[in-house]
């Protein structure tokens, strides 16, 4: 097994400059960091392209077989690679998954959720709910940058999450479409559990753009009780879901 020890070596230049979405794209690969998500990647049947661990005897077996290549690197190595204070020492760089976007029954659709954790935290709540997929707006936090990733705890890998022009996404989709707003919306606990429906959740501070709102089946609300302006969206789109789910 190839060992590197030096942060100028050209593959650990290549994989740093996966850091940037640009460079994602461009790739058609990501960087992923921690024994989590690695193994999370390696259940969920994505190509691993780069192994790369300071200690092998703490990786499995199967997982370093199943990688295309595999390299020792040193704790210096480790930390120019991670976004952590304190790095576990593997690295894997995994190439990007394709979907269809065909026969998806019930969206998690996200319209510009650009904080990091919040995306994650979304996907996780989806992936929770058993949705069939998460489709995102430009302007949205990548997925698959590290927060993002580290956040949702691998449910990235477990199922589609595609970027699409989510105008478009809700014309096409056949199936009742529900937004979230604090004005002209109905008390959530109004609208029936279904079977087929997209939920759309927006940024963070504007919320879902109103042209959006107007395309909608239904708008939904959820009642403060307390002094709290607003609940944070992924719990709002975690009590949503569930209810919609029933």
């Amino acid at each position: 097994m190839e060992e590197i020890t030096s942060v100028q070596n050209n593959k650990i230049k290549q994989m740093n400059k996966l850091k940037k979405k640009k460079e994602r794209v461009k790739q058609g690969q990501f960087l992923i960091e921690g024994f989590h998500l690695v193994e999370e990647a390696y259940n969920s049947k994505l190509k691993i392209v780069s192994l790369l661990a300071v200690d092998y005897s703490r990786v499995d077996d199967q997982i370093v077989q199943y990688a295309d290549e595999s390299y020792v690197i040193n704790f210096k190595v480790a930390e120019s690679l991670s976004d952590t204070t304190t790095p576990q020492g593997i690295f894997a760089v995994v190439e990007l998954p394709t979907y269809e976007i065909s026969n998806f029954k019930q969206v998690l659709v996200l319209d510009r959720v650009q904080d990091p954790g919040n995306m994650g935290a979304l996907i996780r709540n989806a992936d929770a709910a058993g949705m069939d997929a998460v489709v995102y707006s430009k302007g949205s936090a990548d997925p698959y940058q590290d927060k993002v990733l580290r956040a949702s705890q691998g449910s990235v890998f477990h199922l589609p999450v595609v970027e699409e022009d989510i105008y478009e996404f809700i014309e096409k989709f056949e199936g009742n479409t529900y937004g979230t707003s604090l004005n002209h919306a109905v008390h959530y606990k109004e609208i029936e559990s279904q079977e087929n429906f997209a939920l759309i959740m927006g940024n963070e501070g504007a919320g879902v753009e109103e042209e959006l709102l107007n395309q909608t089946t239904e708008n939904l609300n959820i009642p403060l009780y307390g002094k709290a302006e607003s609940l944070n969206v992924a719990v709002s789109c975690g009590i949503l879901l569930y209810h919609l789910k029933g």
